[in-house]
C-alpha cells in the first residue's frame, strides 16, 4: 500500500508539472496573438493549429483547456480562415539543435538511461587498460638451479621491488681448467625461478620474459597502445561516416571477442597480437560512447554527463584491483575481465543513434522521430516547427569532412595543434604514472585501489571549478600534475611513502586534466568534424600511450630521466592551454564557419542568440 500510494502521488506531482509547463506555453502562445493587433482570425488560427499540434502529445483534458481558452479570444465565433499560409511565422526564427534540445529536456529521463548504457562499459575498458600491470608483472626471480638447491634457496629470492641485478640473471658455475678450479658467473642456461607469494603466474613467469628479454614485456605494452592509436583513427573516421551508434556497437562486440581470445594466447607473439585488436576497439568505444553522450545533453549539462562516465571508470580501476587480488593466474584474470561484455548484447535494441549526426548528414526524418522518442520519454513535446518538418536546422551541412579541415582554416588549425599536444601530455602522463606503480616500493594491490580512487575527488573538484572556466581549469590541473612530478625528483628512493604521496598528487592533478579535455575537445570542434577531430586527438594521445612505457624502462638507466619528462611536458601544456577559447555555457558550433567567427573576446554566445519565442522552452529544461 505505501509502494502504491508513493507511486500515486509521485504521478499527481508529474501531472502537476505537466499542468505548469502547458499553462507556461498558453501565455507564451497569447503573446504572440497580441503581436498582430487586430488580426483576430490569424491569432485564432494560429492557436488552433498550435492545439492540433499538441493534440497527440497531451491528455484529452489539457486539451479541453487549451480549446476552451482560445474559444475566448475575439473572434472565436466567427469562421477560422484555414486558407492563410503559416509558414513564414513557424519559420520565422529559425532554431539551432541546441534550442531543440533544450525543448525536449536537455538532460532528462532520455538521457540519464542512455548515460547508464554509456557508463557499463567504461568498467570493462578500466580493465583492459590496466590489467598489464597484472598479468604483466613481474615477481622476483632467480636462475634456476638442481633441485635440491632450488627449494633451499627459494626464501633467498630479492625482494620485489628491488632492481634487476646479475644475481638474478647468472648462475655460478665450477669451472675446471689445468691452472685450478674457479667459480664463475655465466648466463641462465635453465631458465629460472620465480616467486609465487604474490603472482601464481603472468606472461613474465610462462614466457620469461626477464634478464634479456625483459624489454619484451614494455614492447608488448607499447603495442598494446600503438593498437589504441590505430582504433582511434579508425573507428573516430568510421563514427563520423556511418553514425555513432554502430561503431559502438561493433567495438563492444571485438573488444568482448579479442579479450577473451587473449586468454588463450598460445605463445607471447599471438598475444601481443590479440592484445593489440583490443587496443584498437578500446579507442572505438571511448570516443563514440562520449561523443554519442555529448551530442544528446543539453549545453549545462554536458559537463556533468561527461564527468559521470569518468566516475565509472575509475570504479573499474578500483574493481580491478580486487578481483586481480582473488585471481592471480594471469589467463583466469583476463577471462574474467573479458567475458562480461558478452552480456551486453541487448545493446542493440536499446542503444540509440546521435540526433545530432543524423541532421548534420542529412537525414532529417529518422533524427525526428528520435527526437519525437526523446520528448516522449522526458515528458515534453517537439517545438510545432519540428513537428511539420518545416524547421531549418542551424549548421547542416551536406558537404563531406576529412581530417584535412581540422587544419584548413586559422583559427581551427591553431586549436587543433594545441588540443593534440594536451592529448599527447595528458596520456603520456597519466599511464605513465599507472603503469610505473610497481617502483613506488610499496602495495602493488592496495596502490592500484588507492590509484584508482583518487580519481573519484579528482573528477568530482572538476564539476566545481569547470563551470567558471574550461580553459583555467584545463590550464591549472596540468600544473599540478607537472609540478608533482618533479617534486618527487628531490625525495629519496627510501622514502616510499612520501614518492606514494607525490605520485597521486601526480595523478589528481593529470587525472582532471584528461577529465576536462574530453568535454574541452568536444566544445570546440564543430559537429561536422566532431567525431574526427577527437579521434585524430586520441590518435596523438595514443602516441603518448605508446611512450610511456618505453619512457619508464629509461628507469633503469637513470631513475630521474621519467619525472623530469612527466613533469616539465604538463608544464608546456598549462601554457598553451591559455591559448585556447573559453567554451562554458556555450552552445556547440557546428560548422567550420562558426569556429572562425567564434571570437576568443566575445561573450557567451547563449547571450547573443536571439531566442526561438514561438517555443521558449521552460527553463528547467536541462535540470537533472
Amino acid at each position: 500500500m505505501r509502494r502504491e500510494r508513493e507511486r500515486e502521488r509521485k504521478e499527481r506531482e508529474r501531472e502537476r508539472e505537466r499542468e505548469r509547463n502547458f499553462h507556461a506555453w498558453i501565455r507564451r502562445t497569447r503573446r504572440l496573438v497580441e503581436v498582430w493587433e487586430g488580426e483576430d482570425d490569424l491569432g485564432l488560427e494560429l492557436i488552433q493549429i498550435v492545439a492540433v499540434f499538441f493534440s497527440p502529445c497531451c491528455t484529452w483534458r489539457r486539451y479541453t483547456l487549451f480549446t476552451s481558452w482560445s474559444k475566448s479570444l475575439p473572434g472565436a465565433a466567427e469562421e477560422p480562415l484555414f486558407h492563410v499560409d503559416l509558414s513564414i511565422h513557424i519559420n520565422s526564427h529559425p532554431m539551432n539543435f541546441d534550442q531543440v534540445l533544450a525543448a525536449i529536456g536537455g538532460f532528462g529521463k532520455y538521457q540519464k538511461i542512455l548515460y547508464i548504457w554509456i557508463c557499463l562499459p567504461q568498467i570493462l575498458l578500466a580493465f583492459h587498460m590496466m590489467v598489464s600491470i597484472f598479468t604483466g608483472a613481474t615477481p622476483p626471480y632467480r636462475c634456476r638451479e638442481s633441485s635440491s638447491s632450488e627449494a633451499g634457496n627459494q626464501t633467498s629470492l630479492p625482494a620485489e621491488n628491488a632492481s634487476l641485478s646479475e644475481s638474478s640473471c647468472f648462475s655460478s658455475e665450477v669451472m675446471l681448467r689445468p691452472q685450478g678450479n674457479r667459480t664463475e658467473r655465466v648466463p641462465c642456461s635453465r631458465g629460472w625461478v620465480y616467486s609465487t607469494e604474490v603472482f601464481h603466474s603472468t606472461t613474465v613467469t610462462e614466457w620469461d620474459l626477464v634478464c634479456s628479454k625483459a624489454g619484451l614485456n614494455s614492447l608488448g605494452s607499447s603495442i598494446y597502445m600503438f593498437g589504441l592509436l590505430v582504433g582511434s583513427v579508425l573507428f573516430g573516421a568510421m563514427a563520423d561516416r556511418y553514425g555513432r551508434r554502430l561503431v559502438l556497437l561493433l567495438s563492444i562486440a571485438l573488444q568482448t571477442v579479442f579479450g577473451v581470445a587473449v586468454a588463450f594466447a598460445p605463445n607471447f607473439p599471438v598475444y601481443v597480437i590479440l592484445r593489440f585488436a583490443v587496443g584498437t576497439t578500446i579507442s572505438g568505444v571511448i570516443i563514440n560512447a562520449f561523443v554519442l553522450g555529448t551530442e544528446w545533453t543539453c549545453t549545462k549539462r554536458r559537463m556533468l554527463a561527461g564527468i559521470i562516465t569518468d566516475y565509472t571508470f575509475g570504479l573499474g580501476y578500483m574493481l580491478l584491483a580486487g578481483v586481480a587480488y582473488l585471481i592471480r593466474d594471469w589467463r583466469k584474470l583476463q577471462l574474467a575481465i573479458s567475458a562480461p561484455g558478452f552480456l551486453l548484447i541487448f545493446y542493440i535494441r536499446v542503444l540509440p543513434q546521435s540526433a545530432r549526426w543524423l541532421l548534420a548528414n542529412d537525414r532529417r526524418e529518422e533524427a525526428i522521430a528520435l527526437l519525437r522518442k526523446a520528448a516522449l520519454v522526458n515528458g515534453r513535446v517537439l517545438p510545432p516547427a519540428v513537428q511539420a518538418e518545416r524547421w531549418e536546422f542551424l549548421g547542416g551541412s551536406k558537404r563531406s569532412h576529412s581530417a584535412m579541415d581540422l587544419i584548413r582554416t586559422p583559427q581551427m588549425r591553431k586549436r587543433t595543434i594545441i588540443l593534440f599536444y594536451i592529448w599527447f601530455v595528458n596520456v603520456l602522463v597519466y599511464y605513465g604514472l599507472s603503469l610505473g606503480v610497481s617502483r613506488l616500493g610499496t602495495d602493488l594491490y592496495l596502490t592500484q585501489f588507492v590509484f584508482g580512487l583518487v580519481e573519484i575527488p579528482a573528477r568530482s573538484l572538476v564539476l566545481v571549478v569547470l563551470p567558471f572556466s574550461r580553459r583555467l581549469s584545463q590550464s591549472g590541473f596540468m600544473a599540478i600534475g607537472g609540478l608533482a612530478c618533479l617534486l618527487m625528483l628531490a625525495v629519496p628512493a627510501d622514502h616510499p611513502n612520501v614518492l606514494t604521496g607525490l605520485a597521486m598528487v601526480g595523478k589528481f592533478g593529470i587525472t582532471a586534466s584528461f577529465a576536462i579535455i574530453y568535454v574541452y575537445t568536444a566544445e570546440i570542434f564543430p559537429t561536422v568534424v566532431r567525431q574526427t577531430g577527437i579521434g585524430v586527438s586520441s590518435m596523438f594521445a595514443r602516441m603518448g600511450g605508446v611512450l610511456a612505457p618505453i619512457i619508464n624502462m629509461l628507469h633503469n638507466h637513470n631513475p630521474v630521466t621519467p619525472l623530469i619528462i612527466f613533469g616539465t611536458s604538463p608544464l608546456l601544456g598549462a601554457i598553451l592551454a591559455l591559448a585556447l577559447p573559453e567554451t562554458a555555457d556555450r552552445p556547440l558550433p557546428d560548422t567550420l564557419e562558426d569556429v572562425e567567427n567564434w571570437d576568443i573576446r566575445m561573450g557567451p554566445i547563449l547571450e547573443n542568440l536571439e531566442p526561438y519565442e514561438d517555443f521558449d522552452p521552460p527553463e528547467s529544461s536541462c535540470n537533472i
